[in-house]
C-alpha cells in the first residue's frame, strides 16, 4: 500500500513537473521488449490483409467508421469492433499484455489509414490517423515512434504512457501501419 502511494505521487508530481520525465524508460522499454515482436508475421500480415481491403476507402468512409465503431463501444452487438477484437493478431497482443506482468495496459494496431486492425481491448474510437499516435509515426516513415505524456487514464484505473512506432513491411522496408502500447507508468519506476 505504502508502496503503491508513493509511486502514485512520484507519478503525479513527475506529470505536473515534466510529463517527459518517462520518456527514457518509456524508449528503454520500447527498446528491449516491444521492438521484440512488433514486427511479427502475424501483426504485418493483419495490416498488409487490411491494406489491401481498404485501399480505395475515402475520407468520408473512414469518418463513417469511426461512427459507426463509437456508437457501438459497450454494446453487445458490435458488427465494426468484433473483426478486429476476433481475430489472430489481437490474440497475438492479448498474449503479450498478459505476458507483461501488468506493465502493458493495452495494445492496437492501425493501418495506412491510421483505422484500427487488431486490438487488445476496445478502444473508445476505430480511427487514430487524426492522433499523434499515428501522425507522429507511420506518415514519418520507418523507425519512426512517437512516446506520449503519462496521463491517468480512468478506465485501468492506472498512470500510462503510450508508445507508438510505425510498423514496416520486413521485404521492402516500406511503412505499412503503426502499432501503440500502452504502459502502466507505475511499473516504469
Amino acid at each position: 500500500m505504502y508502496r503503491s502511494t508513493l509511486a502514485a505521487f512520484a507519478i503525479a508530481a513527475a506529470t505536473s513537473a515534466s510529463a517527459n520525465e518517462f520518456a527514457p524508460a518509456m524508449e528503454s522499454f520500447m527498446s528491449t521488449e516491444i521492438m521484440n515482436w512488433a514486427n511479427d508475421a502475424v501483426i504485418v500480415s493483419a495490416i498488409m490483409d487490411q491494406n489491401a481491403r481498404y485501399a480505395g476507402l475515402a475520407q468520408a468512409d473512414i469518418d463513417a467508421m469511426d461512427q459507426a465503431w463509437r456508437a457501438e463501444v459497450g454494446m453487445a452487438n458490435a458488427p465494426t469492433i468484433t473483426p478486429v477484437l476476433m481475430n489472430s493478431a489481437s490474440d497475438f497482443l492479448r498474449q503479450h499484455v498478459a505476458a507483461s506482468g501488468g506493465m502493458i495496459t493495452e495494445v492496437f494496431i492501425m493501418d495506412n489509414h491510421g483505422l484500427n486492425v487488431a486490438a487488445s481491448d476496445v478502444t473508445s474510437d476505430m480511427w487514430q490517423g487524426d492522433e499523434a499516435k499515428f501522425s507522429k509515426t507511420y506518415p514519418m516513415g520507418a523507425g519512426a515512434f512517437h512516446l506520449s505524456d503519462v496521463d491517468f487514464d480512468e478506465s485501468t484505473q492506472t498512470y500510462q504512457g503510450q508508445i507508438s512506432m510505425t510498423i514496416v513491411d520486413p521485404a521492402s522496408g516500406a511503412p505499412i501501419g503503426a502499432i501503440t502500447v500502452g504502459v502502466n507508468a507505475d511499473a516504469l519506476l
